[in-house]
């Protein structure tokens, strides 16, 4: 059976004339009769009582014009969703980043131009995202990092400043700006492994050929924190992403520009898919 012939069935059985069947399809009325003799040939069976000009579905035509809606209404349904989807009137953006500190604003403007598109978040590392957006977990991810890699597409969005932050008790609470050397041997907490702010700061301190004692290593903004406030040492954090709080400090760098970068990434294969050419569009013209 093809397609075609059960549109044409169902055309018949829902206009009632062969002559308007015709003319919703627009097709010709010859074709709509050849194609429900068709139908009818081929699994022997009669569809339709034809009485004068009168036409109406036999007991199996009954029974197939049931399916037959069912069918044709959930043929309209996924109309309906490819439809709005390309409009980008429904959908799901899925967002990869390395903290919401760089994701928040960007987000604000997709969803006030597109509030009909849901959008969800997850966090972690650059290796997460960038693991995420290769297995299709996420659409678009949000780094820290100049990436150069030409599985993905890259647009710089911001740049940040990094400092160093303390507790009210650090000899560099009373200070506005310390300079790279004296790190040197300083206690300082470090963010995990595949972290951008860890990657940026020991890239600068072995420019300056400086070694701080690495007395902790913690994957969690929160932990950080709280080791610092506990004088466990002084701890390197992109400035967008600091939580001012009583009892720490931060201090910039006056001789070294360190600095952590918001991107927005995806893989190169999908930059031209709708959705996420729009999330392009709206932090195109945010940044």
């Amino acid at each position: 059976m093809r397609l075609t012939q059960l549109r044409s069935f169902h055309a018949v059985a829902t206009e009632g004339s062969f002559t308007r069947a015709a003319q919703a399809l627009h097709v010709s009325q010859p074709t709509v009769t050849t194609q429900v003799q068709q139908l009818e040939e081929l699994y022997k069976v009669e569809l339709f009582h034809r009485t004068g000009r009168r036409i109406r579905p036999t007991e199996i035509g009954e029974r197939l014009l049931q399916l037959s809606r069912q069918m044709f209404d959930l043929e309209q349904e996924a109309v309906q969703v490819l439809r709005d989807a390309g409009e980008l009137r429904s959908g799901h953006l899925r967002v990869a980043a390395v903290g919401p500190s760089h994701v928040t604003k960007m987000l604000a403007a997709f969803n006030q131009r597109y509030p009909e598109i849901q959008i969800s978040v997850g966090t972690g590392n650059s290796e997460d995202v960038l693991s995420r957006l290769l297995d299709y977990r996420a659409d678009v991810g949000v780094l820290a990092q100049v990436l150069k890699d030409k599985r993905f597409v890259s647009v710089p969005y911001s740049e940040h400043p990094i400092v160093i932050f303390c507790n009210a008790d650090h000899r560099f609470a009373r200070r506005r700006s310390i300079r790279t050397a004296e790190l040197q041997g300083e206690k300082l907490i470090l963010r995990e492994q595949g972290s951008t702010t860890r990657k940026a700061i020991e890239l600068a301190l072995k420019a300056a050929n400086v070694q701080p004692t690495v007395v902790m290593e913690v994957a969690s903004r929160e932990i950080i924190r709280e080791a610092v406030l506990q004088g466990l040492g002084v701890a390197a954090v992109s400035e967008v992403e600091y939580v001012p709080g009583s009892g720490l400090h931060t201090v910039r760098i006056s001789d070294a520009q360190i600095k952590t970068y918001a991107h927005v990434v995806c893989l190169a294969e999908r930059r031209d898919t709708r959705l996420i050419r729009a999330f392009f569009n709206i932090i195109g013209r945010e940044s």
